[in-house]
Formats: structure tokens, sequence, C-alpha cells
């Protein structure tokens, strides 16, 4: 084989495994600003990088790669769109490649708006996760939120992690401004969901496993939204918590479900309980199929579409669900736009 013919060889692998040229990324249109009401505290974040904590200011926490960005940005646009102090809002986004590249994508497209942007460093889950269901499970991005109290200043002490396709149709301050009392982590629960069903046979088998969950009103909930108040979290050593259970999940295999069951078996039983319009979650169906759902019974402040199916994707395709045309007017994707000759 010809040099030439393995350089278009290797070309075309890392267009078929990245969908897009490694030296591209999607471009978008530029949001519009989005300013605060003479009603909004005037903020400080500036004087905050010399350690000064400003609770007028509303931190968000979102990650940021290639596959997901077209969902990020949406997430980010639908956030200031419906903020009634949106230049209140900083942005704290989590990468571990290309972050000259991402840096410029979202200041190009959110010019106007504060953010921040932090190296995950991927040695840090090095040899800690094991394969799941989907392989966008065990990115080791999606392990990114277990690193917050690390990786954010320490004049942070309170955070929103958001996922990165889910949007808001109401204003984040009031998922901000809900009272954590003595808990570490707010997020919605779902206490009928047969919570078995998040770990396998070998964990309830195991004697030592089983245990950690006795005496514990334990609920599920799912980790794309959560309040976390970082104070108590660096107090309470919670990262290594949930790196321990990733140890004995490498060693015994209790589960398989990525990053999830590590928060259930820490904090579940002991989450602060948030309304359910705060996470109208699973509308990209299961993590197998990725079918369309209905959204659940009662009032929606976010949308998620956890699961398989994601809505860029199907609506791209052709096959959206009908909640997918929720999604689509905080699409600020530049799609290309193609010339026939006649």
């Amino acid at each position: 084989m010809s040099l030439l013919s393995i350089f278009l060889f290797l070309n075309a692998v890392v267009f078929s495994v990245h969908g897009l040229p490694s030296a591209e990324l999607p471009a978008f249109r530029e949001a519009p600003a989005f300013r605060n009401g003479r009603e909004c505290p005037k903020t400080t974040w500036l004087s905050s990088l010399n350690n000064h904590h400003d609770p007028s200011i509303i931190h968000i926490a979102m990650t940021l790669d290639a596959t997901y960005l077209r969902g990020s940005v949406a997430g980010v646009l639908s956030v200031l769109q419906h903020a009634a102090c949106p230049e209140n809002v900083v942005f704290h986004f989590i990468a571990t490649h290309r972050r000259a590249d991402l840096r410029r994508t979202i200041t190009s497209t959110f010019p106007y708006q504060t953010f921040h942007l932090y190296h995950f460093n991927t040695d840090l889950v090095k040899g800690k996760i094991s394969s799941s269901i989907r392989r966008a499970l065990d990115q080791p991005l999606n392990y990114a939120r277990i690193y917050l109290a690390d990786l954010l200043p320490m004049s942070v002490r309170r955070i929103i992690y958001f996922d990165s396709d889910l949007i808001l149709v109401d204003d984040v301050a009031k998922l901000w401004n809900i009272n954590l009392g003595a808990h570490v982590l707010g997020a919605p629960e779902y206490c009928h969901a047969n919570f078995t069903n998040y770990f396998n046979s070998r964990f309830w088998s195991n004697s030592a496993c089983a245990a950690s969950l006795r005496g514990r009103r334990a609920c599920y909930f799912n980790t794309g939204v959560m309040v976390i108040d970082l104070g108590k979290w660096r107090e309470g050593k919670y990262t290594e918590r949930l790196e321990y259970w990733m140890k004995v999940q490498k060693k015994y295999r209790i589960y398989e479900l990525g990053s999830l069951p590590p928060f259930l078996l820490v904090f579940a039983g002991d989450v602060e309980g948030v309304e359910h319009r705060w996470n109208q979650h699973g509308l990209g169906g299961d993590n197998l199929e990725g079918l369309c759902r209905d959204l659940h019974p009662g009032p929606v402040s976010l949308l998620h579409w956890s699961g398989k199916g994601k809505p860029w994707l199907r609506l791209d395709s052709k096959r959206p669900c009908p909640l997918d045309y929720l999604w689509a007017p905080y699409d600020l994707y530049r799609h290309s736009t193609l010339f026939c000759d006649s």
C-alpha cells in the first residue's frame, strides 16, 4: 500500500469515528445578547477570582466535547433565554481535549456571556471505568461530575450540574435557590422506580455491598440535573467515596450503568428532593433502542433527553419524536447550505 493510500485511509478512519474531520467542530450562529433587568443584583464575579464568594451569581457546570457540543450549546441558550438575570449566570465548562477550539466556539456563539473552561485530566479515572451497556456512558468525561469540587475554584460554593442533552423552559434561579438544608446534593427523586434494577446479582449476593444500603430509604435520582453544595462535598470527601465504589465495580462488576450507580450508593436516601418538573428525564428512550417517550404527568421546567436517542440526531435523520420539536428552537447549529447546478 502506498503512503498516499495509508494517509487517505487514516483520514477516513478519523472521519468515521468522530463524525467530523479532526480539525473541525460544528459551526453555530451567534446567540442574542441577554441582559439583566433593573431588579437584578450587580455581580462581582471578577473579585471571586480572589476567592470572594458572591451569592448573587448562579454557577452552572457542563461538559463540552465534539459529540455533544450541539446539545450543550442548545442547553446554554435555553438557560439564558429563560433567566430573569442572565448576566448573573456563570458557566463552568469541562473538557478533555481540543480546549482551544471549544473556547473559540463558545466565545463566538455566546460573545456576551461569562464562562470558564477547565481541563479534566482523564488520568483521574484511568483504571477506574468499567464497560457499561452503552458506549457513551464509558467516556471519561461522563465521570467529570464526580470531580467538580476539585476542578472549580474554592470561591464556588454551590453548583448546578447539567447534562448536555437538556433544555430549560423556566428561570434557572428557581432551581438555584432551593434549600438543601443539611444535604450535600439536591435532585428530583423517583421512589417508585425499582431500585434493585440498578445493580446486578453480584451486588445483592455480596453481603458487604448489600449492607451498604441497609436502613436507607434509597430512591433513584438522575445525575444529569443536580444542585450540589461544594463546601459540604469537600468537607465530607465525597469524591473519594464515589471513587471507592468505582474501584469495587472494577474488581467485582456489580452494576452496568456507568457513573450513575456510585452516586446512588453514596447519596441515595440522603438527597434533598427537588420538584419533578426540574428533570423531565428519559425523553431519549432507554439505553438500547432510544424509542420515543411522552412527558411525565405534571408541570415542566426542564426537558431531558437522557437515554440513547438525542433530538439533534433524530431531527437530522428526519425521524424525530414529537417532543424533539420542543428542542429544535434552541438549536443554533449552522446547517451547511446545499447548492446544485441546474
